[in-house]
């Protein structure tokens, strides 16, 4: 039943092969923790009070209650699914109230540090060094996730429309614009891509020096190094260039809905962080700036 699981989020949810590899091992996680195969043992038999020992196991282990609820979700999905399927006749985990957790603010870049990220005096004037500013400043001018910026293809970039065409979870498309600046660097960076050796068939937006296709961690150890020169944050990841892009439209006065059409979010609530994190300078400048304070 876990293989005909994991095929079902990845034909009919759309979910990505590292969000689905993640539900499997929670998954294979409980039933190990239960003593069960989740591929030939009956599931009627587990209950509520098996799920709750262990939450209590993994949090005792010094899981946060931020990776414990994900597993919940993981495990909750997994009974929906066996429930719709008439394997169960009830689900468990809807007696199962998940541990509360204090909201993480996201980690963003000041927009001193973003300018000197994307100065392009850092980088160097070849084809990698073209790239690399482009793929930092992507992040920064649209706030894409990586798995989108690995995805873009030649044909998502409409120079006519000055926009972006975004496949994002759950395969739903979106356009982004582009800003002038943005859209005069990706034609700058398709002249020096031209010169590479490459199979005209080719169609992914950012190769490797190869001129092959880039994938995920490439991109992040560009990201890791170019904002380690320029920020003392902890995570240095593609994910705080999103943050970053996020912060400071909501910053310059930009509305939560727009953002959340931007980011591709699918409902405000995963938008809505990003206003703790403005409260959060208000509050500093207050302190700093008024004679009260």
């Amino acid at each position: 039943m876990l293989a005909s699981f994991l095929k079902y989020l990845k034909v009919e949810k759309g979910y990505s092969a590292h969000t689905i590899r993640s539900y499997g091992d929670d998954v294979k996680q409980f039933f190990e923790f239960c003593g069960y195969d989740p591929e030939k043992d009956q599931f009627n038999g587990i209950t509520h009070r098996q799920v709750r020992y262990w939450l209590s196991s993994l949090l005792s282990q010094g899981y946060t209650t931020r990776s414990a609820n994900r597993k919940l979700s993981s495990l909750r999905t997994f009974f929906k699914y066996l429930l719709r399927e008439g394997i169960v006749k009830s689900n468990p985990l809807c007696r199962i109230i998940p541990p509360k957790s204090g909201k993480r603010l996201p980690s963003f870049l000041g927009e001193n540090e973003m300018n000197k990220v994307i100065n392009k005096d850092r980088y160097e004037t070849d084809y990698s060094g073209v790239r690399d500013r482009l793929i930092i400043v992507l992040f920064y001018f649209t706030g894409i996730r990586l798995s989108e910026l690995v995805g873009l293809t030649l044909d998502k970039v409409d120079f006519s429309s000055q926009s972006i065409k975004v496949l994002g979870k759950g395969n739903k498309e979106r356009i982004i614009p582009m800003h002038p600046e943005l859209t005069k660097l990706i034609s700058e960076y398709l002249e020096v891509r031209e010169t590479l050796e490459l199979n005209k068939s080719e169609k992914s937006l950012f190769l490797t020096d190869k001129g092959k296709p880039i994938y995920p961690r490439m991109v992040y150890r560009i990201v890791k190094s170019n904002l380690s020169e320029v920020t003392t944050l902890e995570k240095k990841s593609p994910h705080v260039l999103r943050h970053t892009f996020a912060t400071h439209l909501l910053n310059q006065g930009a509305e939560l809905n727009a953002i959340k059409d931007l980011l591709g979010h699918a409902n405000l609530s995963a938008t809505q962080i990003y206003t703790h994190s403005s409260f959060e300078k208000l509050k500093k400048v207050y302190k700093q700036a008024h004679p009260r304070a």
